[in-house]
């Protein structure tokens, strides 16, 4: 698995979303660190504004966005509403 960091911007949404938001969060990275496309997770890539980044489901409603730097490091850079991510 490759290392996996958290912008500092995430860890403030983090923060600011509710109790049971972040224990989701944490399961779902659980998931996500054993297999990445976990049918859970829904792991897609992004287009538009976000084109370049990939999503995965928290909730039916909360998604964790991240990216891939060219050295293979996984930023979760964005966790939201889908309505306040997708604008």
């Amino acid at each position: 698995m490759n290392k996996i960091t958290f912008s500092h911007h995430f860890k403030k949404l983090y923060c600011k979303a509710p109790f049971k938001i972040r224990q989701q969060f944490d399961q779902r990275l659980d998931i996500f660190i054993h297999n990445s496309f976990d049918p859970r997770l829904n792991n897609h890539a992004l287009m538009g504004n976000l084109l370049g980044k990939r999503s995965i489901n928290i909730t039916g409603d909360w998604r964790a966005i991240y990216s891939i730097s060219q050295e293979g490091i996984i930023i979760f850079e964005l966790l939201g509403t889908h309505s306040q991510l997708y604008k």
